[in-house]
């Protein structure tokens, strides 16, 4: 059950398979067809209608400062004597721009054409630039709603296939990982992911669109200015690549050490009232401490990263505005700018450098999101050891007659084995009781019988079909489970009872907890059937819980029925009324039965000795006792308990 950070050589090839895991999630999107395109249809014209904008905003310039101009030269020109006029002439054209032909009396009319024009160039303007600023707000609003949206969408598609997957994955799975990091993948991975689609990646796009049109606006508008930042973009650019590719395994080691955390605090809460019986609330609070260290001390590395890599990216743009003022000054002192262009350009030159420093954040946001992708892929491409043949038939309805010949098995398929060569038959309606010390291998064979795990050598079969044969759901809805270790789910007792079978009617699950001794202890309570149990059921005691249990197995009426010590949390008043009703309900049926108790096993059909996973005798239990020293001693061991008092 222990799985650590550092994870064997197998668990790390999955995770080099699960690469490109930001991809496979952007591909969700693909279920969504039209609705996946609206956001990036509504960012590529809110884009357009901002890069619009510094166009509107040098026409407002160049009303408000070609009209002030006129206004100038003309009043200039009623205070210059007429002598001088012809001579200042030329150089009034000049400095207007105007074309050396022009006459007195046409200039005169241009520069008055300017000024009266003016206000209404600057109007025009004005309202373009308040309609582009509308648009821009509508569609942005668009495209940040249906953003959202899809990536909620693959969110929740991302959570059920997860949750789908850990469903059907084998024990030998969950037995080599821990809870804690299953959960951090299915909540603060996902979520991660999640952020990316609908943020991370409509920035980045949306950046692109907008680093492409400024790039071809600047070249088309004055290419000698757009050259002189051209080689900062470049540099940027490879910069950033770097910086993504040091990240990544960094951020995956965050993850990680979250995952560690996570499992810390559920074994924790999982398991309070140990820790407070046994005070070791102190000791318990250091190793979260030690997690948490951890956690932080790989984030704290990280962040040193990115405290390096801003700076520097910002120093970069620094020197290319510094070159672009050297330039665009030159050109405005030669005359070969306008005020309101080289507005234009700066304002332009703003929005070269906005998706730079917006690649930043979004390098950030796609190294956490595509090292959570990889871990959520890693458990999706999880190989599955327990699956249905492809060829699989539906098991019919069983008489229960089940042969283990020559089984052997081992957990995760290496070291020693835990059953050797078992060989046995259990004929309809037979009692099988398995006994035998801690470590014998009584749990093993009952998760062997419902394919919790496979063989790994011989075979188990059920009325002549081998279980590998048969598909998991008809073979293992033909088997009841009570469990030692009893699971209820928050919810009502009800609930809880009619767990494998949700129609059930009231009469027959309270036929069930009547046959199981827990029909009176639920009357009791104010609501009856309704009454809530909480999580795990840890408002009910151990001995309610595993009647509860066991009135779940006996609704399902299976024909085969397997009981792990499921009388060991009562008292014996209590295991004597179970056993009575238990007697009676297993006729008919090929029961299972694990008791530590050797009084719950005296009547079975055939009792079982287990012996360090070997099957050292079968029989009942006169001639166990006679013939079997291993069965006789236990026998022996409990009696003289029993006579001296010292059993409950």
């Amino acid at each position: 059950m222990q799985a650590s950070i550092s994870q064997p050589m197998s668990r790390r090839r999955e995770r080099t398979k699960s690469k490109g895991g930001m991809g496979r999630a952007i591909k969700y999107l693909t279920n969504y067809k039209r609705q996946a395109a609206l956001p990036y249809i509504f960012l590529a014209i809110a884009t357009l209608a901002q890069l619009a904008v510094p166009t509107m905003i040098r026409r407002v310039i160049d009303a408000v400062t070609s009209g002030y101009i006129a206004d100038q030269v003309l009043q200039a020109l009623d205070k210059i004597p007429t002598a001088f006029v012809n001579t200042a002439l030329p150089k009034i054209l000049e400095a207007t721009g105007r074309p050396e032909s022009t006459t007195l009396d046409q200039l005169k009319v241009q520069l008055e054409a300017d000024v009266n024009n003016a206000p209404q160039l600057l109007i025009s303007a004005l309202v373009a630039i308040l309609i582009f600023a509308v648009l821009r707000g509508v569609f942005a609003f668009l495209q940040a709603y249906w953003a959202e949206k899809n990536s909620q969408a693959v969110a929740y598609d991302l959570r059920n296939d997860l949750y789908s997957k850990i469903q059907t994955l084998s024990f030998s799975y969950h037995d080599k990982n821990q809870t804690g990091q299953l959960m951090i993948r299915a909540t603060d991975d996902v979520e991660k992911v999640r952020l990316f689609i609908g943020q991370g990646l409509l920035q980045l796009i949306g950046a692109f669109i907008l680093l492409a049109g400024t790039i071809i606006i600047l070249f088309s508008t004055n290419a000698s200015l757009a050259w002189a930042m051209m080689p900062i973009l470049p540099i940027a650019l490879v910069l950033f690549v770097i910086f993504a590719g040091a990240s990544r395994p960094m951020f995956a080691l965050v993850q990680q050490k979250l995952s560690a955390l996570n499992t810390v605090l559920q074994e924790n809460l999982a398991g309070i009232k140990v820790i407070k019986a046994f005070t070791r609330e102190r000791q318990q609070q250091d190793k979260f401490k030690a997690r948490a260290d951890d956690t932080m001390d790989q984030a704290i590395k990280l962040s040193r990263l990115f405290t390096f890599m801003f700076p520097l990216v910002f120093m970069i743009a620094n020197l290319g505005q510094a070159a672009i003022l050297y330039v665009g000054g030159k050109a405005i002192i030669a005359g070969a700018l306008s005020i309101g262009e080289w507005q234009e350009f700066s304002m332009y030159l703003m929005y070269l450098f906005m998706p730079i420093m917006m690649m930043g954040m979004i390098i950030t946001q796609f190294g956490q999101a595509s090292a959570s992708a990889d871990r959520i892929f890693e458990i999706l491409d999880a190989k599955n050891d327990i699956t249905d043949k492809p060829d699989a038939k539906k098991l019919p309805a069983v008489t229960g007659d089940v042969k283990f010949e020559n089984v052997t098995f081992r957990y995760f398929g290496g070291g020693d084995p835990v059953l050797s060569k078992v060989t046995f038959e259990a004929k309809p309606g037979e009692s099988i009781a398995l006994l035998g010390a801690t470590g014998s291998g009584k749990t093993s064979i009952i998760n062997l019988l419902p394919r919790f795990y496979d063989p790994t050598e011989g075979s188990i079969t059920i009325d002549g079909h081998d279980l590998r044969d048969v598909t998991l759901e008809s073979l293992r809805s033909q088997i009841g489970i009570v469990l030692q270790e009893t699971t209820l789910f928050s919810g009502s007792i009800r609930d809880n009872i009619a767990f494998g079978k949700p129609d059930a009617t009231q009469e027959a699950i309270e036929a069930a907890a009547k046959a199981a001794q827990a029909h009176d202890f639920i009357m009791s309570f104010p609501e009856g059937y309704n009454t809530h149990v909480g999580e795990r059921g840890t408002t009910l005691s151990g001995g309610q819980k595993q009647r509860v249990a066991i009135a779940r197995a006996l609704l399902l009426n299976p024909r085969i029925l397997i009981l792990d010590d499921s009388t060991s949390s009562v008292d014996l008043a209590t295991e004597a009324a179970i056993q009575s009703a238990l007697d009676i309900l297993m006729k008919g049926r090929t029961s299972f039965v694990i008791a530590q108790r050797i009084s719950t096993v005296m009547n079975a059909d055939k009792i079982i000795v287990l012996d360090k996973g070997e099957v050292v005798a079968i029989g009942r239990h006169a001639d166990l006792l006679e013939n079997d020293p291993i069965y006789a001693e236990i026998y022996t061991s409990q009696i003289l308990v029993n006579e001296h008092g010292h059993t409950n």
